[in-house]
Formats: structure tokens, sequence, C-alpha cells
């Protein structure tokens, strides 16, 4: 998580060079954020992860979460198993 204001105020004062981001604070990003002008920022709509080999191993994951369900079995990567079980 990132408090967007700070990071505004951090690179417009060079206390952050750059940022690259996928993710914002509200969304979609408003037309006025100072965010898509400043030069030092580049800002895309959640593509992020748009290459092969992630969706692939998303594709994966979500394979194997579901197998371990079918067979009663908490996710190898669940993240609050005391939750789950």
């Amino acid at each position: 998580m990132v408090d967007e204001n700070a990071l505004i105020a951090a690179l417009q004062n060079g206390e952050i060079y750059a940022a690259g981001l996928d993710v914002f604070e509200h969304e979609p990003l408003s037309v006025d954020s100072p965010l898509l002008n400043m030069s030092n920022v580049v800002a895309v709509p959640h593509i992020g992860s748009a290459t092969h080999e992630t969706r692939y191993n998303m594709m994966a994951c979500a394979v194997d979460n579901l197998i371990d369900a079918l067979q009663g079995k908490i996710e190898k990567n669940c993240v609050n198993p005391q939750a789950a079980g």
C-alpha cells in the first residue's frame, strides 16, 4: 500500500527519483492526478503481470489451489491458514 499524496510529494521534492505504478489509491486514476503529468512516473492500467510467464504461473497456482481444495487441503500459498482450517 502506498500513500499516494506522500508519494507525489516525495517525487516532486526528489526524495524518490521515479515510480512505476500499476495500482492506484483510487481507481480509475483521475485524469487530473498529478501523477499523470510527472515525467518521472510511468502509470499503466493493471498490466504489470501481463507476460506469458506470469500468466502461466498464475494459472498453475490456481490449478494447484483448486486441487488442494478438492482434496480438503489448505492451499500452499494460503495467507491465513488459521482462518482456512
